[in-house]
């Protein structure tokens, strides 16, 4: 079972959902059945969404925060999919009342409705004190989304197939690393992305050190997300502008983007910059997360 960090205030938990991000993302290939075969290098930001959970007789979702406007809160949002799964695999009734305090853009390539599902599978074992024999949640999270089960441990990993092949990884020099995230606050279903991809195999993921991940790591993606929405090159090139940013790039499908820096007085003069130049774009200062 992957260590949540659950917060305990009398009956009412809570749990933060964290940000996903793609350090590297390469596509490797189509497969039958209609998903991709990727290899990524998955860190996850200190910051996320936040979800609050206290004991109920029925299931119910309550969205709420900066980037609530829109979402359904019906059977259909991620959040409750996922805890009816893990109540059906625990054959139990309990309720829970699920509050999501949604403060990472929506659609963005930081994985946030799969880091919400994965967050309510955390804080719904706790909640109804179930067993881990009881229910396998990895396969749980993979029934929910590809990123799901990466999100399940919020620590940094390599993800193989389709986001089944979990490996955990240390890098010398990237915990802790100051980081730049920006959205332009335009949505990017992941979908017409990956449809647009080029079909070419430009080789595997193999990060050893952070130097190596800087010079042999891309993302795929990119191309086809900034045919989709060309304002993404102009994120990318307004952090790569910025002193100090030592790794730029799309997270995911887009059409959040990324800068680790090497302080975050850096990446401050940076978020900075960026939200005079830009005031529209989204930016959020953070660090990579050590769990």
């Amino acid at each position: 079972m992957p260590r949540p960090d659950v917060i305990t205030g009398a009956d009412m938990l809570t749990e933060t959902a964290y940000a996903k991000i793609n350090l590297a993302l390469h596509v490797r290939g189509r497969r039958a059945d209609g998903y991709h075969s990727l290899e990524s290098l998955f860190v996850f930001a200190a910051d996320g969404d936040l979800l609050r959970a206290e004991p109920a007789q029925k299931l119910s979702l309550t969205i709420e925060g900066p980037f609530a406007h829109g979402l359904e809160s019906g059977a259909d949002n991620l959040v409750l999919r996922a805890a009816n799964a893990l109540r059906e695999r625990a054959g139990i009734a309990n309720g829970a009342r699920l509050v999501l305090d949604k403060r990472l853009p929506v659609a963005s390539g930081i994985g946030g409705g799969s880091a919400d599902a994965a967050a309510t599978l955390r804080v719904l074992v706790h909640l109804w004190a179930l067993s881990i024999e009881e229910v396998d949640l990895i396969d749980i999270a993979l029934s929910l989304g590809s990123d799901v089960p990466a999100c399940l441990g919020s620590r940094t990993q390599w993800v193989g197939g389709r986001g089944e092949q979990l490996r955990d990884m240390q890098l010398e020099g990237l915990g802790r690393m100051p980081m730049l995230l920006v959205n332009p606050r335009i949505p990017l279903s992941t979908g017409p992305v990956f449809a647009r991809w080029d079909g070419v195999d430009r080789g595997p993921l193999e990060p050893s050190d952070l130097a190596a991940l800087i010079e042999q790591g891309r993302n795929d993606l990119e191309p086809a997300a900034i045919m989709l929405a060309p304002v993404i090159a102009d994120v990318l090139a307004e952090l790569r502008a910025q002193p100090g940013a030592q790794l730029v790039r799309m997270s995911g499908s887009g059409a959040t983007c990324f800068a680790l820096f090497a302080d975050k007085a850096a990446r401050d003069r940076a978020r900075a910059a960026i939200a005079a130049a830009q005031p529209a774009w989204w930016t959020m200062a953070t660090e990579i997360s050590e769990r």
